[in-house]
Order: C-alpha cells, then sequence, then structure tokens
C-alpha cells in the first residue's frame, strides 16, 4: 500500500471503509499515528455520512494523560484483500487516525528525505 507525506509531514495512506461487510466503501485519507495504540479514530462528521452503527462508549487517555468517555462505532475496513470489522472511535478531528492496531503483521516505511510513505 502507497502512501504519502504531506507538507506537515504527516504519514498518509488512503484507506477504504464501509457500514455494512456487503456495503460500498468510501474512500478516505487516514493519518498514520503511530501513538494510539487502536485501529481507526473517524470524525463524528465522517461517522455521520458513513451511517455507522453506533457500538458502545470507551474510556480512552489521551496525549496530555486526561481520561475522557468516547462513542465507538462499527465500521468494515478494506485491508490488503480482506474486509474487517473494526470498533471505530469517535472524535472532531481533521483527519482519520490509523492506529497501530492495524500496523501489525505489516512493515512500515517512512522515508522523510524522499516524502513518500509505504506499508507492507
Amino acid at each position: 500500500m502507497i502512501g504519502k507525506m504531506d507538507d506537515e509531514r504527516r504519514a498518509l495512506l488512503e484507506i477504504a471503509i464501509a457500514n455494512q461487510f456487503d456495503g460500498v466503501p468510501i474512500v478516505v485519507t487516514a493519518w498514520i499515528d503511530t501513538a494510539f495504540d487502536g485501529h481507526l479514530v473517524l470524525s463524528l462528521q465522517l461517522i455521520k455520512d458513513l451511517e455507522l452503527e453506533p457500538l458502545a462508549e470507551t474510556e480512552a487517555i489521551l496525549a496530555d494523560g486526561s481520561k475522557v468517555v468516547l462513542e465507538t462505532y462499527l465500521s468494515f475496513l478494506d485491508w490488503f484483500g480482506r474486509r474487517l470489522p473494526l470498533q471505530v472511535i469517535a472524535n472532531d478531528g481533521r483527519y482519520p487516525l490509523l492506529g497501530t492496531a492495524l500496523l501489525e503483521e505489516r512493515v512500515l516505511h517512512i522515508d522523510y528525505k524522499q516524502r513518500c510513505v509505504r506499508l507492507d
């Protein structure tokens, strides 16, 4: 999977997310967040646009150490030839965040000099 680096040096990948296992996916650009150990974080607006089904609340610890309760939703991600059911966390961020739970079993290459990203 080939990604790109933006002018802020964020590693970005295009991912396809659907609201049902057999649903039509929407392609979005996600920021690879190696400090996030979950799967995906999506904005509330994108969750509404995708019409994702609510699941439950979960407690999270933010980068500043504070604890918050966040809503989660069911999504389906096209990931290396498979469609995976995933719990998505809602927030108000600019980019969807792709966490390290999706990077397991993968090799992430980020070349800052060439400004390119590859996930094998």
